[in-house]
């Protein structure tokens, strides 16, 4: 389809007028003083698409019409005519014009014209690319641009979000361009912004014709000015592990933040986590022997068109050692033992509380190993200073020496009285390395007393005992002197005589004492048969010859 810009359009239009100007006034004759007929033209002023095509006729009520034709511009072919009338068919209407029907009626000339009205959609509607990402608080400004579209007059172009109307604008100029100013916030992430035209041809009685644009959608975000908190070690040991946590709060959309987490030229792999407002980013960090010394940990966070960074010092270090050795774990007893205590550089020792000469040497002590040895322990304390601080480190090795079996006659009585059938424990201890075996035998029978635990002691007992102490280092031997004494059989009679008198007094002591008790007690009798005498009392028999007393 062929377009026309507007000055091309204004230069065809005064082009057209011009002709037509110069046909009437040519064609009038001097002197006219009207027309008693009208011309007429129809359709009268058309609104035509462009490149349509249409049919005009020309029309008159003169009774005796002559020459009825039609000037324009454009291509034209007669149809038809006939007594009062002329139609002629219009094709390739790309702009506005002006057709003009003439004639002439009883020598005076008829003239009548119509305006033919171009309209034409948009070749072009397109919403200006928007931010990639848009500060929210920021005014933003989106812009639209309408290529082509006629009759600009009745051209409007509308922006949008959504179906929410932003602005509506008359189209003016070429491209014409619309803009408004909004200013962002959360609610726009993720909205769609388009423009649309707005073609209104109602009012010559066509309809309303609306073209839009593809949409943007906009992508907002908030990133507060502080930077991410950084939680890391200050020390780190080579060899070992530990978590670096890169937290910050108040951002939007936190789950669209992308996080980078570097120990020097490392970069690290964190696992990034968002609630809310907040993302936490962790990784972990294990130090390796080539990252020894002063080491920064970076935490940078983007989101949007802005990031921010966090940084925090790391040292890594090498604690080696303390190493503790024995020359000899079990020494026998008068060997010569040498206690080696070392570690790395710049770390200084103590070896049972005697310091090294000087950091980075070993500390050192000898020994000739004794029973006294057995089951010690030597300690050695490393500390190193890193970024000064002292880290300490301890390390305790224990000595066996091995030595033969003894008895502690201390813990072992030589002699013992116990009486017959009563329960009684023989106590005796044995120390030695390997821990020795004690038993103990009667001399003579052989028989075995059990050591350190209860028995019943009996009269076969009494006798003297070898308790020997045995192990793969040797025997000890203590002799034990055990005398069991017999219950006495007299005592027990005479005690049992005693008991049974006891018991015969206490039996005879009861039952006089009742007796006693009854006869002391007085008794009264009543003579039915006769009552005038008087109520006597009788008491008990008191003494022998003493007779009972007369009652008055």
């Amino acid at each position: 389809m062929a377009t026309m810009s507007p000055s091309g359009l204004l230069r065809g239009a005064c082009r057209t007028t011009l002709i037509s100007l110069l046909l009437v006034c040519c064609l009038l004759p001097p002197g006219a003083q009207g027309q008693k007929f009208p011309l007429r033209v129809e359709p009268q002023n058309p609104v035509l698409p462009a490149g349509g095509s249409f049919l005009v006729n020309c029309s008159t009520d003169c009774p005796k019409p002559k020459l009825i034709t039609l000037e324009t511009s454009l291509p034209k072919k007669p149809v038809g005519n006939g007594l009062g009338w002329a139609a002629f068919q219009l094709s390739s209407v790309t702009s506005d014009s002006q057709v003009l029907c003439s004639g002439f009626c009883d020598g005076f000339q008829m003239t009548a014209s119509s305006d033919i009205t171009v309209y034409r959609f948009p070749e072009r509607v397109e919403m200006a690319p928007l931010p990639r990402w848009q500060p929210v608080g920021e005014n933003l400004t989106l812009r639209c641009q309408v290529a082509g579209g006629a009759p600009r007059t009745n051209l409007t172009v509308v922006l949008l979000r959504g179906e929410e109307e932003l602005s509506r604008q008359p189209a003016v100029g070429e491209p014409a361009e619309a803009t408004v100013t909004v200013l962002a916030g959360r609610d726009d992430h993720l909205a769609n912004f388009s423009c649309r035209t707005e073609l209104d041809l109602r009012s010559r009685g066509l309809g309303l014709f609306q073209n839009s644009s593809a949409p943007r959608q906009l992508r907002t975000f908030a990133l507060p000015v502080t930077p991410p908190h950084l939680v890391v070690p200050r020390l780190l040991e080579v060899g070992t592990t530990w978590s670096v946590n890169c937290t910050l709060d108040r951002l939007f959309p936190a789950s669209e933040a992308q996080v980078q987490l570097a120990l020097g030229n490392q970069m690290l792999n964190p696992a990034v986590e968002s609630h809310g407002d907040t993302i936490t980013a962790t990784a972990t960090v294990t130090a390796s022997a080539e990252q020894e010394g002063a080491r920064e940990i970076v935490c940078n966070l983007t989101l949007g068109s802005d990031s921010r960074e966090a940084r925090e010092n790391l040292t890594i270090y090498r604690f080696w050692g303390p190493i503790l050795n024995l020359s000899e774990s079990s020494a026998s007893e008068g060997t010569k033992v040498t206690v080696t205590c070392a570690a790395g550089a710049r770390v200084q020792v103590t070896l049972d509380g005697v310091p090294a000469a000087a950091p980075g040497q070993p500390a050192q002590l000898q020994l000739i190993a004794t029973e006294r040895d057995d089951r010690r322990n030597f300690s050695c304390n490393a500390t190193l200073e890193v970024d000064r601080e002292i880290l300490h480190r301890n390390r305790s090795v224990q000595l066996r020496v091995l030595y033969g079996p003894k008895i502690d006659q201390a813990k072992c009585p030589q002699r013992l009285t116990w009486k017959d059938r009563t329960t009684n424990v023989l106590r005796c201890q044995a120390r030695g390395n390997p821990d020795p075996q004690l038993h103990c035998f009667q001399e003579g029978s052989q028989n075995e007393v059990p050591v350190g635990i209860p028995f019943t002691v009996m009269l076969n007992y009494s006798g003297t005992y070898s308790c020997r102490a045995v192990s793969s280092r040797g025997t000890h031997t203590v002799t034990v002197v055990m005398n069991v004494q017999g219950r006495n059989a007299h005592a027990v009679t005479i005690v049992m005589v005693v008991l049974v008198i006891l018991g015969l007094v206490t039996t005879t002591a009861a039952l006089v004492y009742v007796f006693g008790l009854q006869k002391r007690s007085d008794i009264y009798q009543v003579n039915q048969g006769s009552t005038w005498l008087p109520l006597t009392s009788r008491q008990p028999e008191e003494a022998v010859g003493e007779g009972p007393s007369a009652s008055n």
